[in-house]
């Protein structure tokens, strides 16, 4: 079957799998404190030793992601299978240098946060359904376009896959430019949503996925961030 044909059946039946999935779990943000930290921890795909040793502890209240970063060994790399070409996208955002045999920090302090809300479905077919939604009808929003994140991560405790320490590894990332007309067009609503199916990777356990999203202005400054937690924990 063509490509475009496949992709043309697949996307009804994400809906109606992300549409279920919403239905029979509960895995949001909802009831939680929002965090006031976003940490970032950028580990090269050529440094093992990276993963399997312990970094400084973050601050309570913090939202943690773990990003593998392609290396030049390519699929020789010993962390390639975790590796993202985004990890690479967002140090460019941030203005570092992806990280050669080490790991690399990155703390973003939420000076003011904004209510955010994130939320995601049962894994199905390889796909969960996930969601990102910012009210924008009763705050005064700093000037210039938004940039929302939306990443989907799979939580692995310590102890577990050979780390010391809990990680978010980052499975799959959406990144949307929220224009000013986007924004306008939005109050009427009250917020800014958006919705997408996002591949699992051929790696990451279903039972262990969680979703993280932040905004940010302009400047890089981040306005608010979010991170989902299930029901069953």
């Amino acid at each position: 079957m063509p490509r475009i044909a496949h992709l043309l059946l697949l996307f009804p039946a994400l809906a109606l799998a992300s549409t279920l999935g919403w239905a029979q779990s509960s895995c949001s943000n909802d009831g939680l404190r929002a965090p006031v930290v976003l940490a970032e921890r950028f580990l090269s795909a050529n440094c093992a030793m990276c993963w399997s040793t312990p970094s400084a502890a973050v601050a309570s209240r913090s939202a943690v992601l773990d990003w593998v970063v392609p290396s030049p060994l390519g699929d020789d790399a010993p962390l390639s299978a975790a590796a993202l070409p985004e990890a690479a996208w967002r140090l460019d955002t941030l203005h570092a240098n992806s990280p050669a045999t080490f790991s690399e920090h990155r703390k973003s302090v939420i000076a003011r946060p904004y209510r955010l809300r994130v939320a995601q479905g049962m894994a199905v077919g390889g796909y969960a359904g996930a969601s990102i939604e910012f009210p924008v009808s009763e705050v005064r929003l700093p000037p210039g376009p938004l940039q929302a994140w939306l990443v989907l991560v799979e939580h692995i405790p310590a102890g577990l896959e050979g780390t010391p320490m809990p990680r978010n590894l980052v499975r799959n990332t959406f990144a949307r430019t929220w224009t000013a007309q986007d924004i306008e067009l939005a109050r009427t609503e009250g917020l800014l949503r958006e919705t997408r199916a996002m591949g699992l990777g051929a790696t990451a356990d279903p039972q262990r996925l969680r979703v993280i999203g932040w905004v940010e202005d302009t400047r890089g400054q981040v306005l608010a961030a979010a991170q989902s937690h299930c029901a069953a924990e």
